[in-house]
């Protein structure tokens, strides 16, 4: 569930200790504070004395109507729009009240300790799977936590705050992950303290995100603060920000008064903030002036601070700020370091590198010259593009470009020369111009004959305006390679008669020069040469008369396609293909791109040739990936396919292209003028590798022997899938949905998340709604998706407002998952026509993890436990001839083996991870700080010491040990033990995979041979065939992933005995600990560099 805790209610339970039904809980289903039912059947909280940022739900019976009425009104710009489709079923509409314009945003460590002192209700879970709901406060003297009702005595029903060890964020105790309701908490909302020498935990759930936030903040700060708990109220006006917007307010205060005109202070507040608008910074002043009983509108450096502080703090940023700065308001040089490295997934991270960021986005003199970064240059530095949630190397072309033309996704537009619609719009030179801006490498040429001999390019259904051919040319020669460099295609409609072909083919010579390819292609080759060996040439893709013909010209078929689905719609069609005549100068512009109709794969795969290509309608080619799915992209290997819209949108509107992808169709040609969420998809995989206009396919599409089904709804043989985390924490400056009238400047954002790529990948999800806010909506949800085929897959964020007639649009971003960085990003919006909106961003984090085995280094070097379920082996199939089935079945055991070490090491990495109170989601590095801290003492004395043995980071505990630390200890030791036994075996167990593909290969050329020996025709042989790639497939996989694994191991053992040094786990009697744990790593990057023998050097 991903709603917050507000929305799941059930009826009170007694105290532990026999207290009575908590008399604060209502009737199931209904707010357990008593809260009001607001129009529509939204539940309004009606607390008074403090304000619950995000106490929020809907009436259980209430459901499902909200689901109908989701499902009756579709969500505009949304692709999938069923909810009962989606992974995890229905979302239900559910409203949160948070951050409501009027409210005190927490700006400091004070505000949170007000907010506890103050109190509020939080549900206290408790082992036996029963929930309380209790309301708890801070002691005034800030020594104790309160809870009450209670039957226990004053004494008892509360915990010292010097008792206190440890503050979890999240579901991350064993209490919260036996209890029987925890699936129905809400992650966000949840959070343990952990006291006592035992490290006994108090669970509770807040109302929201924001409320556990502000009690997690103000614990921690309170524990790091518990030898001297009042200094922070007595120092809040002298922190590093106060002093520097001090320093701001005297330079602008040019009289020296201490006081400055309300325009001046609107004014320098808004050169601080570009974004915010001058009328909410005018109503902060009136609202401080008016508090304090002000008559003079002049603003003092108090006011001034103030309202800055305000207006400019966000409070999920500040949460972050203490979280990751040990509970200062300021990151120094260390801090940062730690959370680019653990968090950012940031390698080769160094201190000066780190200075060097504080110093270009700290505000302060003193901040930059002292090294540390207070919460508005975090927030600056956040939202900078070094912060942008687009993977900077792809960014450059970082993908390999010797490959054959076929294996790559190919950005192609479709009617180039139209920004209107197909059915009557004009020609106009602006449409090539902007694809060929955009990275477009196929574009299209509607040729017919014009005036004075010179042909033109025009709109079938509007011949009144046209292009001169020759500008056109003209214009494709200038913009040709100004976005990439690699091959553009140039698809020729031609309508000409033969004179004016001629002419045709003069001006492209002409205007191209050398840069026309034109050289006859190689029988003695198999596929199309590569992008890299054709950079800078523009390829002619047409007809071509037949090549034993030496005559001037000759009758060839017809293929503009959009004429013959026509043609074929009348009702006077006889089925005979029309034919026009073609002049050699125009046919000899055609090489490696030689239109050819396609009949089927059976004859394509037997005849067709690796230079021509077959061009597919929308609805022809739909028809092919339903029925023929896996010949589909067995043909794309090989041979080029060019899919195009229906000659029925008229409107222009597009096809989706993420349908032909997944059958590995390369040129999928789309209405660039249209914009909308199929054209977000098309130009969001395009931005990787650079932007150049090709991506590569993946290598499960691209191998001669390999199985790939586009309609797969499960796992991809030899692909480990992935597990993707995203959690929405906020948006910042919505603006108002253009054409959006009905409730004037208020909007009600929501965020949905969508999932594209092979079928079993498809899903979307959606926060709640936070009502009237758009300058930064709080959301705090988190999500996950298995992603099955991550090369193929994309993520597209959607924010829509709220509105029971229609949600209406706000802005969009589509990323391809390979180009996804980890940790906490801003997601810089689209408008509906892709243009970028200053300042308009989402908020996020994202981790991936591994789902099932496997893993790519750095940022996907994450692990994850598969469940209780039992441990599930990809099978071998059976092709029916005995020889190569002999070959395979020995195959069975050595897989195994590869899934069980992969999954093993990854069970005995989360064990470690959930007994230091970390999500699956955490990095080893955390891990070994949570540890360190449990394992130091007070004293600064490690209770264990790092242990080289056999250069693996073994922990020996120094004396006696409570159950606990043992209990952390044997986990940490199960997880050496996988790791090297992974490490050691892998090698071995891979070449015994290896070894069974290359015997298996070896039966490849013969397959179809054996089989009719055997007996095997038709379906019998297709079907032997498919399970001899599916096999091969999958032995090959396995082989990788196993490899990836290994890499994963040494990496980490890399960053645990890294880690382990600098937290001083090594210092150990006799001063030679630190020494001999580097000669040790140097060992680990000797093998991580090549050694072959599979064992750590000592």
């Amino acid at each position: 569930m991903a709603e917050g805790a507000a929305e799941w209610e059930g009826p009170a339970q007694p105290d532990a200790a026999g207290g009575e039904d908590d008399p604060r809980a209502g009737p199931e289903g209904a707010p357990a504070d008593g809260g009001a039912v607001a129009p529509a059947g939204r539940w309004r909280d009606r607390r008074s004395g403090v304000v619950l940022p995000g106490a929020a739900g809907t009436p259980a019976d209430g459901e499902a109507g909200l689901l109908e009425a989701a499902r009756a009104t579709p969500r505009r710009s949304s692709i999938i729009k069923d909810p009962a489709t989606q992974k995890g079923g229905g979302r239900k509409k559910t409203v949160s009240f948070s951050s409501m314009p009027s409210e005190k945003k927490v700006s400091s460590a004070s505000d949170c300790i007000s907010f506890m002192q103050a109190g509020c209700e939080l549900k206290k879970v408790r082992p036996n799977s029963r929930i309380y709901n209790r309301f708890f406060t801070l002691d005034t003297d800030l020594l104790a936590l309160r809870w009450e009702p209670s039957k226990k005595d004053l004494d008892k029903a509360k915990l010292d705050i010097s008792a206190v060890k440890e503050i979890r964020l999240g579901k991350n105790t064993e209490t919260f992950r036996n209890n029987g309701l925890a699936d129905q908490i809400c992650e966000d909302c949840a959070f343990s303290i952990l006291h006592g020498e035992n490290y006994e935990s108090l669970d509770l759930v807040a109302h929201s995100a924001d409320v556990a936030n502000i009690w997690v903040s103000g614990l921690r700060y309170l524990v790091s603060r518990s030898k001297q708990p009042l200094d922070f109220m007595e120092g809040n006006q002298n922190t590093p920000r106060f002093m520097w917007l001090k320093t701001v307010f005297v330079a602008a205060d040019v009289d020296g008064n201490g006081i400055m005109l309300e325009d001046t202070a609107v004014e320098l507040i808004k050169q601080l903030n570009p974004t915010l608008k001058e009328s909410k910074v005018r109503l902060k002043f009136k609202e401080i002036q008016k508090s304090k009983e002000k008559l003079t509108t002049r603003v003092t450096e108090e006011e001034f601070c103030e309202a800055f502080c305000e207006l400019c703090t966000r409070p999920e940023v500040y949460f972050l700020l203490v979280q990751i700065s040990k509970n200062k308001e300021y990151l120094d040089a260390n801090d940062l370091m730690l959370f680019l490295e653990a968090e950012q997934g940031v390698a080769h991270i160094t201190e000066d590198m780190c200075l060097d960021i504080i110093r270009r986005y700290e505000l302060s003199e003193e901040g930059r010259q002292k090294g540390f970064l207070a919460i508005d240059g975090f927030t600056q530095y956040l939202l900078s593009p070094e912060c942008d949630l687009f993977d900077p190397e792809q960014r450059k072309v970082a993908q390999d470009m010797s490959q054959p033309l076929s294996h790559y996704y190919i950005s192609a537009s479709h009617n180039t020369y139209l920004v209107e619609d197909q059915f009557r719009g004009p020609a106009d030179i602006n449409g090539y111009m902007r694809a060929l801006k955009m990275g477009c490498r196929s574009i299209e040429l509607d040729v017919r004959d014009g005036p004075d001999s010179e042909p033109v390019l025009c709109n079938r259904n509007n011949v009144s305006t046209h292009l001169s051919f020759r500008s056109v040319l003209e214009v494709v020669n200038k913009f040709a390679f100004v976005a990439s460099e690699y091959p553009l295609f140039l698809c020729l409609g031609n309508h000409c008669s033969l004179p004016q072909q001629k002419v045709m083919a003069q001006q492209m010579r002409k205007v191209f020069g050398t840069k026309l390819y034109t050289e006859a292609p190689s029988p003695s080759e198999a596929y199309l040469p590569s992008p890299e060996k054709l950079k800078r040439r523009i390829i002619v893709k047409g007809k071509k008369l037949p090549p034993d013909s030496e005559a001037s010209e000759g009758e060839v078929t017809d293929e503009d396609e959009e004429a013959e689905i026509s043609r074929r719609m009348s009702v006077d069609y006889n089925g005979e293909q029309k034919h026009i005549w073609l002049c050699r100068e125009l046919s000899d512009l055609v090489s490696i791109c030689q239109s050819v109709q396609y009949r089927d794969f059976e004859l394509s795969m037997r005849s067709q040739s690796y230079w021509e290509m077959c061009s597919f309608s929308e609805s022809e080619a739909s028809r092919i990936a339903n029925e023929y799915p896996e010949d589909f992209v067995n043909y794309n290997k090989k041979f080029l396919s060019r899919i195009y819209p229906s000659a029925m949108r008229i409107d222009s509107s597009n096809l989706n292209p993420q349908d032909f992808w997944n059958c590995g169709c390369q040129i999928v040609a789309m209405n660039f003028q249209t914009p909308g969420p199929m054209m977000d998809l098309h130009t969001g995989w395009f931005l990787q590798n650079g932007g150049c206009g090709y991506v590569l396919r993946p290598s499960v599409m691209r191998d001669e022997v390999s199985y790939f089904s586009a309609n797969t709804k499960g796992v991809v043989p030899g692909v480990s899938p992935l597990a993707l985390h995203i959690k929405i924490i906020s948006g910042q400056n919505f603006p108002k949905p253009k054409g959006a009238c009905a409730k004037g400047d208020v909007i009600d954002p929501y965020v949905c998340i969508e999932i594209h790529g092979i079928p079993a990948d498809c899903a979307e999800q959606r926060t709640k709604t936070v009502q009237q806010n758009s300058d930064n909506p709080i959301f705090d949800e988190t999500f996950e998706f298995q992603v099955n085929l991550p090369e193929l897959a994309m993520i597209r964020f959607v924010v829509l407002d709220d509105d029971y007639i229609g949600d209406e649009f706000i802005g969009q971003y589509t990323i391809p998952f390979e180009c996804l960085q980890p940790g906490y990003r801003h997601v810089p919006l689209r408008s509906f026509v892709g243009d970028v909106m200053e300042h308009v961003t989402l908020f996020v984090h994202i981790a991936i993890t591994n789902r099932s085995g496997g893993g790519k280094p750095q940022k996907r070097s994450l692990s994850v436990r598969m469940g209780k379920k039992a441990r599930e082996y990809t099978m071998l199939r059976n092709v029916g001839l005995k020889p190569i089935d002999d070959i395979f079945k020995i195959a069975v055991h050595p897989l195994r083996e590869a899934i069980d070490m992969r999954e093993n090491m990854q069970n005995a990495i989360v064990s470690v991870k959930e007994l230091c109170g970390l999500p699956p989601i955490a990095s080893l590095k955390q891990c070994l700080l949570t540890l360190s801290s449990r394992l130091i003492a007070s004293d600064n004395t490690p209770s264990v010491s790092l242990v080289m043995k056999d250069s693996f980071p073994y922990l020996e505990p120094l004396g006696a040990m409570p159950d606990v630390q043992k209990k952390m200890l044997a986990a940490y030791d199960l997880m050496i033990q996988e790791s090297r036994f992974l490490i050691e075996m892998a090698d071995t167990v891979q070449e015994k995979i290896v070894q069974c593909q290359k015997a298996g290969m070896e039966f490849h050329e013969e397959l179809h041979n054996l089989g009719a020996k055997e007996g095997l025709k038709g379906r019998k042989l297709n079907k032997a065939t498919e399970s001899f790639a599916w096999n091969i497939t999958v032995l090959k996989g396995q082989g990788d992933l196993l490899k990836s694994a290994k890499n994963e191991a040494l990496e980490n053992m890399k960053q645990i005995q890294l880690a382990c040094l600098s937290c001083g786990l090594s210092k150990a009697p006799g001063g030679a600990a630190e020494a001999k744990s580097k000669r040790s790593l140097e060992a680990i990057e000797e093998k991580e560099g090549g050694e072959e023998n599979g064992k750590l050097r000592p």
